[in-house]
């Protein structure tokens, strides 16, 4: 029988096995997850470099638009169903699935595979899917590979997947300190020692290796924000009652689009995604800046250049371009193409509010960050991590507050309105399939 302190021993040993194979995770999902993110944006040049040469061969170069990116997400989503039923959409709610359901996760080099390549065919053809739900899952797919080669138990395997998306959140949007947070509030929802000190090491070593290769600037560039006074916190819970009310449209808009594809089951998956993208293909014709993950877009809203109606224009176009693209079977996540939305919505209240108190002291571009917040809290419910997600994506230390106040108000309402978080139905939909 032994001792407690060769029990305490163990547990020690195990601990520091824990944490050290964490870092090995880290560097690894930080590395695949690097290279997703440099390949990405290969794929977003070459479909505008491809765009701009077929406007000049006008019918052809329109029909070779609209064939190749409807070609090329009937292709990823043949991956998906041919090698990888698990890599369809965002690859959160199944990773929840093995956290809350002890299901384990299929075989994890092929998921990675499909998911890195459907992936770059989805979002690099234009679908707004956003990057981090395939960084997520190849994350955790590499921690379990490792798990499984240092012979770890189910328990701690289970720690080091969670922890391996967390470092896949990471390096996604250079997000160190919202990756750990994502594995602690949203995939096991409790704060567990062993998980934290895996999740924390994992996020570190993936941003390290990472940002050797996409550099450790911030992903969006912004000018620094003031201050807001006390007097601002009414105007930012109503900014979060809006974006609460908008979240629980977009959350019936993407299930809805979800049904609706469901009810064309005669026709094989690759169908609907071809009709999808040549929906896509058709939009990336007309306005190829508006197609994709959306950061270019998200960008120019921070930067202040756009025109409120055209702003609001957009922001209708990628509402319903998003629950689409999520709609077509392929490998793509939400978080992106709700950070261009959420930024549209700050930037229309902003604006408007400017007109109704030009003494606030604060500019659209402010509201716009804090609307980002917002809008991922209404949708997913996990208001620290998209405080802290969209801090570190813009480096605007200063509107925690005011973040703080807008999250509570949209996490509120749809509470209220028993509007469940996005994932929590996808991950509904993943059981009862």
């Amino acid at each position: 029988m032994q001792s407690d302190s060769e029990i305490n021993s163990e547990k020690r040993g195990g601990l520091i096995a824990l944490a050290l194979i964490s870092i090995i995770v880290g560097a690894v999902s930080g590395l695949v997850v690097a290279v997703f993110r440099l390949a990405l944006v290969q794929a977003d040049r070459i479909r505008g470099e491809l765009i701009a040469w077929a406007h000049g061969e006008n019918l052809i170069g329109f029909l070779l638009v609209i064939g190749v990116i409807s070609g090329a997400t009937a292709l990823s989503a043949w991956l998906v169903r041919r090698f990888s039923r698990e890599a369809i959409g965002s690859g959160i709610p199944n990773i929840e699935v093995v956290m809350q359901n002890g299901r384990r996760p299929g075989p994890p080099v092929r998921l990675i595979l499909v998911k890195f390549i459907g992936g770059l065919l989805a979002i690099g053809s234009g679908l707004a899917l956003g990057r981090e739900g395939p960084s997520v899952q190849m994350g955790a797919s590499a921690a379990q590979i490792l798990g499984t080669v240092f012979r770890r138990e189910w328990a701690d395997s289970k720690s080091l997947i969670a922890a391996g998306a967390g470092a896949g959140l990471a390096t996604a949007f250079n997000a160190p300190i919202a990756g750990a947070v994502f594995v602690l509030e949203e995939l096991v929802r409790r704060f567990d020692t062993r998980i934290a000190i895996a999740a924390l090491g994992t996020s570190m070593a993936a941003i390290v290796v990472a940002r050797v290769l996409i550099g450790d600037a911030p992903d969006f560039h912004v000018a620094p924000q003031p201050y807001p006074g006390l007097g601002t916190a009414p105007i930012h819970i109503a900014l979060g009652i809006v974006t609460g009310l908008v979240g629980i449209g977009y959350c019936r808009a993407l299930l809805g689009a979800l049904a609706f594809t469901d009810r064309l089951k005669r026709l094989p998956i690759e169908a609907r995604a071809a009709l999808i993208g040549a929906v896509v293909g058709l939009l990336a014709w007309s306005a190829p800046e508006i197609v994709g993950g959306g950061d270019f877009i998200t960008q120019s809203i921070l930067n202040g250049t756009n025109a409120l109606l055209l702003v609001a224009v957009v922001f209708v176009i990628r509402f319903a371009l998003g629950a689409v693209s999520y709609a077509a079977g392929t490998p793509g996540g939400l978080f992106a193409p709700m950070l261009v939305l959420g930024a549209q919505i700050g930037l229309l209240f902003g604006t408007v509010c400017g007109y109704w108190f030009p003494n606030l002291g604060l500019g659209p571009t402010a509201f716009a960050i804090v609307g980002m917040a917002g809008f991922f809290t209404a949708v997913v419910r996990a208001p620290l991590t998209g405080i802290v997600l969209v801090t570190e994506l813009t480096g605007s230390f200063t509107l925690l507050l005011p973040m703080l106040a807008s999250c509570f108000a949209a996490m509120a309402v749809p509470t209220l309105l028993r509007t469940p978080p996005i994932y929590d139905s996808l991950r509904e939909r993943i059981i009862r399939d």
